[in-house]
This record gives structure tokens, C-alpha cells and sequence, in this order.
């Protein structure tokens, strides 16, 4: 069943079922157990020890813990607790009010979280954890949906990292690039300068910021997205009702009314300062080489610099709130037990998710889908001019499959690179921009991708109502991005490429029609 077409079965049959029963956890487990039977040939016992394999495996490695997997794990555990004693000490409840005032309009709030989006580039965890938290109490004061929160921050975080030379992603392309360049004997430029060259031919991390930005300017949504977004400005209901009980932990804690902005901004800015000075420690420390940003940044551990940015985040947030209490002489050990309580609480439905992903996609790639897809791209026989544009549309579907892009690069821009080979040179850069263009897209709209799951944690969106209601925005900017690489392809011209993309998103915004709901801007004031 290896690298056939029946490798296709599992990732395909739990996105299936997601998206029909909504129910993430059965729909893994049952592409988990299809995945299992087909590596066991349909031996039961077989099929037992395969799945008990791979999902101890997120945990164990080579016999040792797989550190990785579990301070990924334990980083929103502490955000959760982190979040959860922001909202008791006040900060959230002050920021909120703050903001308001500086931030006028719902798409102020939107546009506010998209440039935060873009400015913490350095991890795509990082930034789908870190900004969910900060625009969420603005985000609800304006009547912002949370899964058109979750879908700016997803938009904002493996997009931009994949055009960041000065970041985890950065830093593992560019090992990349060096490797096939050396192989395809391309001495013109070298691995960085290839980099540098692929940014703007990475249309599909510009067309989704442009979908962002015009949807937040002309405020009109469609699809999924539109019944969350007509609801929390008619109503002030940011969440899904269904999903309300297992999401909005907050509402079960008490507030203080003594909390100021520091309560909410002090924890986070130590987080984030804590984590990339983490990144820079143990980049230093494992570094093979020229002692250089990207090298640092690339050679960093990223897990453990979260579970250390984590901790300090924690001990701030303590501080702030023990420091409250001292003012009124009081402790109440059941708030305490309360907010490390719900704080963990909120956070293990994303916990439990990402077990179950990385569960399955150790049996994808068991299966070999990725290596089955990218056979069927060296077999193609297409025009040369096309195939930056195949390539875009076969490598979101590996993603989007597997729920990796880090893995969808590593398989297919080789491919890439020896078809530009074999075909024409001149066109490897845009073959293999289009092979990382392809992949976020897939990454971005796959319901079994981590970045996908943390963007709904750090938003506080069910996974779901996130999954569903950002697939049609991510379409569109495909859409425009699958043809920007057909004139990409056929010009072998960057600027005419992009400036399609530019037109197109130009068009997009003048086709759509303004929303003429009533704002409810004073209603949010007051």
C-alpha cells in the first residue's frame, strides 16, 4: 500500500470526515486506524502495534523523550495559564478598554492584527500563539468573530515565515536551497541569494495578506465566515453558541476590577522577549559555522526557547498577581487552584489535536503519500510554462494532505529543482518558489496541520469553525496565485507575475460590495 494511490486514503478520509461530523478527535482517529490497516497489510494485531507506535511516538524517539513534541506541548499549557490569570487580575478586561479608544473601527482591529502578524515573524508557533492573545479582548470589544480572528492570525504567521531569511523556516529553506543548488551545478547565486531572489515569487504569501486586507477594508465576508462574522455584530456573540462552553474559559473566572494594561502587556513582551532571546542562546550554542543571524536562528532550538519564554511569561504573570493581592491582604488559594485549572483546561482540546495529528502524519509518511504525489509530478509532461503552476497546486495538495509544509519542502523542491534541470534552468527559482508557495497554501487551509491548530488555540476559536470558515478566503488567494505562476511560467518575469497578483487583488477589492450592516462601533463604546 506504500506510495501508491492508496496512501491517499487516510489523510483524505479524516479531512473528509472533519469536515462532515465536525468532530476532530473521531475524525483523526478513524484516518489514524485507516492509516494503521493499510501499513498492516489488514492484520489486526499488526494494526494494533503500528498505532500504539506512532502515537507513542510523539512522545518517544530513538529512546529518549521527544523533547520537541512535548515543550511544543507544554507551551500552550502555560499560555492557557498565563491568559487565564491576565483575565482574573483585569488586564484583559483594561486592555480592552484601552485599545478602544486608540482603535476606532472593526477593521482597524483586523488591519491592527494583521501588521502584528507580520512584525513577529521570527516561528510560525510563536506567531499563531502569541498574537491570537494579544488582538483577542480588542478583537471582541469590536465585535470581531474569533474564527475571523483565527483566520488573519493563521494568515499572518507560516505566509510571512516563509519569505523570512531571519527565522526558524528561513533558515531551514535556505539549507535546502544550498544542497540542490550544489546538486543541479547552479553557481549564479548562492543559497541566501537564491532566497532573497524567491521572495517575490512567493505569490501566494502576498495574495493571502492582500485577501486579508481587502476583506478587513471592505468589510463584507462570504462563505462560513459570514454567518460568524453577521452574528458577533448583530449580537456581540464572537463565538459560535455550540462551541461556547468548550472554548470561552474566561467567563467562568472572576475579574478583578484593579487590573491595568501592564496586566496584560508585561506578560506577553517578557514572553516574546524571553522566547527570541532563548532563540538566540541556543542558537549560539549549537551553531556549525559562520556566526551569522540567520545561522543563529536557524541552528536555535525552537521548542525549548518557547518552554523558556513560557516560564518566564508564567513567573511575570505570577509576580503582577501576587502583587495585586499583597494590595488587598488577601489570597484566595480556590482562585489560584481556579486559574491554573481553567487555564489548563482551555488549552487541552488543542493539546489533544495535536497529538493526534502528528499521530497521523508519522503514518502518511509511513505510507509515503508525499513521495507518491511527487512521482506524479516528475512524471508530468506538461509544458515548461506550466509547471510552476503544477507545482504550486501539487505541493498544497501534499500539505493539505499531510498537514506538513516543512515536509512537502523537503520532498518536493529537489523534484523541483530537477525539473528545472531537465527542462529549463532559468526557471528553477520560480519551480521551487512555487513548490513553498504551494505547500503554506496547503499547510494554511489543512485541518491536521499544527500551525492551522494553534492559530485556533492562541484565537480561542474551536478548531473547526476556524477550519471551515477560512477555506474559501485561502481558495481565493490560490486561485490568484495559481495563475500569477502560469504567467510567471510563461514569461520567466517575476514583475509581471507579481503585478498580476497586484491587479487581481486590485479587482477583488473593487468586485466585492461594501457591507452596509450597521456598524455598531457606538454600541461597542459604550
Amino acid at each position: 500500500m506504500e506510495n501508491t494511490i492508496f496512501s491517499l486514503i487516510p489523510p483524505l478520509l479524516a479531512i473528509f470526515m472533519v469536515l462532515w461530523t465536525k468532530r476532530v478527535l473521531l475524525s483523526l482517529i478513524v484516518g489514524i486506524v485507516a492509516g494503521a490497516i493499510l501499513l498492516a497489510n489488514f492484520q489486526i494485531w499488526e494494526t494494533i502495534l503500528i498505532t500504539w507506535e506512532a502515537f507513542i511516538g510523539v512522545f518517544i524517539a530513538d529512546g529518549a523523550i521527544n523533547t520537541w513534541n512535548v515543550y511544543i506541548l507544554l507551551f500552550p499549557l502555560m499560555l492557557g495559564v498565563i491568559t487565564a490569570f491576565m483575565s482574573m487580575m483585569g488586564g484583559t478586561r483594561a486592555f480592552g478598554e484601552w485599545m478602544v479608544t486608540r482603535v476606532k473601527t472593526r477593521a482597524g482591529v483586523q488591519i491592527m492584527t494583521m501588521i502584528l502578524g507580520v512584525i513577529i515573524f521570527i516561528d510560525d508557533y510563536f506567531n499563531s500563539l502569541a498574537v491570537g492573545q494579544v488582538a483577542r479582548p480588542i478583537a471582541d470589544r469590536h465585535r470581531v468573530s474569533r474564527a475571523k480572528l483565527a483566520y488573519i492570525v493563521d494568515s499572518t504567521a507560516a505566509p510571512v515565515c516563509v519569505v523570512s531569511p531571519v527565522s526558524s523556516w528561513g533558515a531551514y529553506i535556505i539549507g535546502l536551497l544550498g544542497t540542490i543548488l550544489a546538486a543541479e551545478g547552479v553557481t549564479e547565486y548562492n543559497a541566501f541569494g537564491a532566497f532573497i531572489q524567491m521572495i517575490p515569487m512567493n505569490l501566494y504569501v502576498f495574495a493571502a495578506l492582500g485577501v486579508v486586507l481587502v476583506i478587513a477594508l471592505k468589510g463584507v465576508d462570504f462563505g462560513p465566515m459570514k454567518v460568524h462574522e453577521n452574528r458577533a455584530r448583530e449580537t456581540g456573540e464572537v463565538l459560535n453558541p455550540e462551541h461556547k462552553e468548550q472554548i470561552d474559559t474566561e467567563s467562568k473566572l472572576p475579574v478583578s476590577h484593579r487590573g491595568t494594561v501592564k496586566d496584560l502587556l508585561l506578560p506577553i513582551v517578557v514572553l516574546f522577549l524571553a522566547t527570541v532571546g532563548a532563540m538566540m542562546w541556543t542558537g549560539l550554542k549549537a551553531i556549525d559555522g559562520e556566526t551569522t543571524l540567520i545561522n543563529i536562528f536557524g541552528s536555535a532550538d525552537v521548542s525549548l526557547s518557547l518552554v523558556y519564554g513560557g516560564l518566564a511569561g508564567l513567573i511575570m504573570t505570577f509576580i503582577l498577581y501576587f502583587a495585586q493581592v499583597s494590595k488587598t491582604g488577601k489570597l484566595d488559594t480556590n482562585q489560584v487552584v481556579l486559574g491554573l485549572k481553567e487555564g489548563i483546561k482551555s488549552m487541552l482540546p488543542s493539546v489533544y489535536i495535536l497529538i493526534l495529528a502528528w499521530t497521523i502524519v508519522t503514518l502518511i509518511g509511513q505510507l509515503g503519500t508525499g513521495t507518491y504525489l511527487a512521482g506524479i509530478v516528475e512524471q508530468t509532461n506538461l509544458s515548461v510554462g506550466l509547471l510552476p503552476a503544477i507545482l504550486f497546486l501539487i505541493a498544497g495538495f501534499m500539505a493539505f494532505s499531510t498537514g506538513t509544509s516543512w515536509g512537502s519542502f523537503g520532498i518536493l523542491l529537489p523534484i523541483a529543482g530537477q525539473i528545472a534541470s531537465a527542462t529549463d534552468i532559468s526557471l528553477i527559482l520560480p519551480m521551487m518558489a512555487a513548490v513553498l508557495a504551494g505547500s503554506v497554501f496547503g499547510d494554511h487551509c489543512s485541518p491536521i496541520s499544527d500551525t492551522t491548530i494553534l492559530s485556533s488555540t492562541g484565537s480561542s476559536c474551536h478548531h473547526i469553525d476556524h477550519v471551515v470558515t477560512q477555506i474559501p478566503y485561502a481558495l481565493v488567494a490560490a486561485v490568484i496565485s495559481a495563475l500569477g505562476y502560469i504567467i510567471l511560467g510563461t514569461t520567466n518575469s517575476t514583475v509581471l507575475g507579481f503585478a498580476f497578483v497586484l491587479a487581481s487583488l486590485l479587482a477583488f477589492y473593487f468586485l466585492l460590495k461594501n457591507n452596509v450592516a450597521v456598524e455598531v462601533e457606538e454600541d461597542v463604546a459604550n
